[in-house]
């Protein structure tokens, strides 16, 4: 069965750039354009892993996590951060909210497939 990922970022290019890997990887992704986008996405279907940035219009990653952590449906899927901070301090947030990881943008794509092989263990 092939996991399905949800990539929740402000920007079309990263989106698309997180799309052409991971599928390109045998992953189902779906995209959602911010946080608010996101969460929607998540109330409705169970994800095998999240992609999220962390700074977005409409709500950020981190209010979207601590969000997504509180559905259900939701329950253990692991979140990863790919945001272009690199502050030990927003690290210590995202982690408190429920992110299981972090990439630092720009990033190559042989990066996140390796980061969900690891995570999915698929």
């Amino acid at each position: 069965m092939t996991a399905s990922i949800l990539t929740v970022d402000d920007s079309a290019s990263v989106r698309m750039a997180i799309r052409i890997a991971l599928s390109g990887a045998g992953y189902r992704v779906t995209e959602a354009s911010d946080g608010a986008d996101g969460l929607n996405k998540a109330r409705g279907e169970r994800f095998d892993m999240v992609v999220t940035d962390l700074n977005m219009p409409n709500m950020d990653g981190l209010t979207m996590i601590r969000e997504m952590r509180r559905l259900p449906n939701q329950a253990g899927v692991p979140i990863i951060f790919v945001t272009t901070e690199s502050d030990d301090g927003i690290k210590a947030q995202a982690k408190a909210a429920g992110a299981t990881g972090w990439l630092v943008k720009p990033f190559q794509s042989e990066q996140i497939v390796r980061v969900a092989r690891k995570v999915l263990g698929r």
